[in-house]
């Protein structure tokens, strides 16, 4: 097949652009920005393109399919030309879906968790040898992609993104997947640039319920009180299966499953993983994965990029990057933290980089979010508030907001990194926490350089 890309550069779209190169199919692509990672990768495969920009020349009949990618807008003139040709135009989740409708769907949803919950479920199926396609929002270590696609395989795991589909196609993106195993990890509003009430935004989880395929299986985190409505309304023929935080215990920095054969270590922490462990477990039972071969395969899940990821540690200072920037999710990481480390200072340092974060309407929703921290910094740039054409926010506004004795809050990068070197770090946990790279600092560097300052 002929595949052309139009938003090439985009983390999910590059790579579904590799995976179907890999596969034979010839792909082309456009985009008028594109950043590392895609670009490396792109170039690594032969697909990056030429020249930035948008070409309505590179749209012709010998074009099988166009992907369409969220960066791209409605009047893109890539897209006019192929809409003008009458040219197959696939959004990324109609394509998955595409390639998966002869297989057994799973999509894991919910404000939170996704990725992470996703990732724990392909890596037990990978340690257990069994084939399946999956698109998940993070690289992670055994997968060199991450979309995948075989004609062979008989399972699809997909994360299941509840922001926009296209330019051209407002539904949420995980309506489009009608799993056969939905999981929904839990709700708390976000994208308040999309969906403007949190009644709205409970409403697309609802819709996704819906859409889970007749006698298919429905897994819940039951404490979430908005989820306990919409399975209470519901009247489908549906296998209901709640679930809650996976029995443990914390020792030593250490963190131990409790299972019905004894305890087994795990290499991650944090109550919020403990909760999306046991959705996983949930979802692999459904697979038809036993119990030893899920506590055998789990052990040796290390996590997915930028969720609690290690960056580094000395004797004195433990280093993490987390892709929390939402009010539960940042709460979340924070106090997963401050449980597995109670004796070491905790300084939190997160930025407001999303639409919904550096919304001054929204900013309310982050009061003592970083409560549990001992030391909390807060960094946005307002740059980012000009491109995405919010009204400014003011430092005033987020410290009222937050609600955190003490707060620091920065809108010059070089003035965090430059306070970072003056704070104290003995006996500390460090956490870097957004979605975005505070305004160009590179975080690896950064954390290299404070381990080495603290021997």
């Amino acid at each position: 097949m002929n595949y052309h890309f139009i938003a090439i550069g985009g983390s999910a779209m590059h790579n579904l652009a590799i995976a179907l190169h890999k596969q034979g199919d010839t792909v082309t692509g456009s985009d008028d920005e594109l950043f590392d990672p895609s670009r490396s990768r792109l170039a690594m495969y032969g697909l990056l393109p030429v020249e930035q920009g948008w070409f309505p020349q590179k749209i012709n009949k010998g074009i099988d399919a166009i992907v369409l990618g969220m960066h791209a807008k409605a009047d893109n003139p890539e897209l006019k030309e192929a809409e003008k040709l009458g040219l197959t135009i696939y959004s990324y989740p109609e394509f998955l879906y595409n390639q998966s409708q002869n297989k057994t769907r799973v999509v894991i949803g919910g404000s939170h968790g996704k990725t992470t919950t996703t990732a724990m479920v392909m890596h037990v199926l990978n340690q257990n040898s069994i084939e399946f396609d999956y698109m998940v929002g993070a690289q992670l270590a055994g997968f060199d992609t991450m979309v995948k696609f075989s004609k062979s395989s008989k399972i699809a795991v997909f994360e299941g993104d509840e922001y926009l589909t296209s330019p051209i196609d407002l539904r949420p993106k995980f309506h489009l997947y009608k799993p056969h195993i939905g999981l929904i990890t839990g709700i708390a509003w976000d994208h308040i640039n999309v969906f403007p009430t949190f009644e709205n935004y409970i409403s697309q989880f609802a819709t996704f319920v819906d859409l889970i395929q007749e006698g298919g299986s429905l897994i819940y985190f039951e404490p979430d009180k908005e989820l306990q409505k919409i399975v209470s309304t519901g009247s489908r023929n549906l296998k209901i299966i709640p679930y809650t935080t996976h029995p443990h215990r914390i020792e030593d920095e250490k963190t131990f499953l409790i299972t019905p054969d004894g305890e087994v270590e795990i290499a991650f922490f944090g109550e919020h993983n403990l909760q999306n462990i046991q959705g996983a477990y949930c979802v692999c039972k459904a697979l038809g994965i036993s119990d030893e071969q899920f506590y055998k395969a789990i052990p040796l899940f290390t996590g997915a990029s930028k969720r609690l990821q290690l960056l580094n540690k000395s004797k004195e200072l433990t280093i993490f990057q987390d892709f929390a920037h939402s009010p539960s999710k940042l709460k979340a990481t924070i106090e997963a933290v401050k449980n597995q480390f109670p004796t070491k200072k905790l300084i939190a340092c997160m930025e407001l980089h999303t639409y919904s974060s550096l919304n001054k309407a929204f900013l309310d929703e982050y009061k003592g979010c970083m409560e549990k921290a001992d030391e909390a910094l807060v960094f946005y740039s307002n740059h980012a508030i000009q491109l995405k054409r919010l009204e400014p926010i003011s430092p005033d506004m987020v410290e009222v907001a937050f609600e955190k004795s003490g707060l620091q809050v920065f809108t010059d990068s070089e003035e965090l990194k430059k306070q970072l070197f003056f704070m104290e770090f003995k006996n500390s946990v460090l956490l870097w926490l957004s979605s975005g790279n505070f305004d160009g600092l590179s975080l690896t560097e950064i954390s290299n350089e404070l381990v080495e300052k603290m021997g």
